[in-house]
């Protein structure tokens, strides 16, 4: 039986992704904590930062926190801001790019398991 869980701000530590330049990584709650299908991960964009054309192989539902910033999704570029929300099925090509002077943050929720990332560039 799955236990309820609460973690705290504090509790979170954020990792720069290595794939990307100025990206950095939370992971909020995931099966190591005993989310059974899912997990919820807080990313942080730097002002000028950018993640380069990738796909991974499971699906991606986001949140914009915080921040205005640009996201590729197959042939087409987004504007986001906060309270958008983005679906990025499994295996589409997709990218971000932070322009602007503020951080750009966002939630990312991804099924358990493995996710296979393949960079393009």
């Amino acid at each position: 039986m799955t236990e309820p869980l609460v973690r705290r701000d504090d509790e979170i530590e954020y990792e720069p992704v290595e794939a990307a330049d100025g990206l950095e990584k939370g992971v909020l709650i995931a099966d190591d904590h005993g989310a059974p299908n899912f997990a919820i991960r807080r990313f942080v964009l730097a002002a000028g930062g950018e993640v380069p054309k990738h796909t991974n192989d499971v699906e991606h539902e986001q949140y914009v926190l915080a921040g205005e910033y640009t996201v590729g999704i197959g042939d087409e570029e987004h504007d986001v801001e906060a309270g958008d929300s983005l679906l990025i099925p499994a295996g589409t090509v997709h990218w971000y790019r932070n322009e602007g002077d503020e951080p750009g943050a966002f939630i990312c929720a991804v099924p358990n398991g493995n996710d296979e990332i393949e960079l393009l560039e």
